[in-house]
């Protein structure tokens, strides 16, 4: 089963774009799940998540809507949260989990977070504080992509997410990885010019893929879907909804 969707969906540069000029932001998630079956929930990097969005989230949308959630920063980034923030935040997607919706967490690293012994052992803890989760990393530095780094993903059930970002030196090439129960793919555009050199962070995100570009990718998608048993792709170049656009494109190329 491949679900195709978009990093986040509540976004002021959609309407016009994707969404009719004058929608209510409280209806842009009924309007999104008629066109495709699963976004990323995004807010939760930024904040701890409480029960009752994720109850609004799941009375929005169908019954096999799926949703992916991004794992706070205080995981993934400032790393110095335990077991108790953990079972908060599970506690907090109950809703979603209960109907079935929730695909999976995604954990994603900061370049600076290096290939070490002692950041492999940080991730075996956030293993120890969602067990019985499915949980996905992301990482930015390429020194992750090894042979040994796969097999403990593995051997500890968790999800490699495969990227497609821009082609800098020390970022993930678009590698394909399955490690666990969901293959995961998270197109990020290819804005090499704004990845780091930008005054607000969307612009990192402006970038429209071509049909060209996004057919790279379609037997890579097929071996994923093969050896997983959901596959996810998530367009995060959400400026100016080319995400969306993409995620349309996406699916119709898929069809043919």
């Amino acid at each position: 089963m491949i679900y195709v969707g978009t990093s986040g969906y509540s976004y002021d540069d959609w309407k016009g774009e994707f969404y009719p000029e004058d929608i209510n932001d409280s209806n842009m998630l009924e309007f999104y799940s008629r066109h495709f079956s699963f976004t990323e929930i995004n807010s939760t990097y930024y904040k701890m998540p409480n029960y009752f969005m994720f109850k609004s989230l799941n009375e929005k949308t169908p019954d096999e809507f799926k949703f992916s959630v991004k794992a706070y920063k205080g995981f993934t980034h400032d790393r110095n949260l335990g077991k108790d923030d953990a079972i908060k935040f599970i506690e907090a997607l109950k809703p979603i989990k209960s109907s079935g919706k929730l695909s999976c967490i995604i954990f994603q690293f900061p370049y600076s977070f290096h290939n070490t012994s002692d950041n492999a052992e940080y991730i075996k803890r956030v293993r120890e504080y969602f067990n019985g989760e499915e949980i996905l990393c992301e990482f930015r530095n390429s020194n992750w992509v090894k042979i040994e780094v796969m097999e403990f993903l593995k051997e500890h059930s968790i999800g490699w997410v495969c990227v497609d970002e821009p082609d800098i030196k020390g970022l993930i090439k678009p590698i394909v990885a399955v490690t666990s129960n969901i293959g995961y793919i998270r197109f990020h555009g290819r804005n090499a010019k704004k990845w780091y050199n930008h005054e607000v962070a969307y612009e990192r995100y402006d970038y429209m893929y071509s049909e060209k570009e996004l057919l790279e990718w379609i037997s890579k998608i097929k071996f994923i879907e093969k050896h997983s048993c959901e596959t996810f792709v998530a367009f995060n170049n959400h400026f100016k909804a080319k995400g969306a656009k993409n995620a349309s494109m996406l699916k119709r190329l898929m069809q043919n």
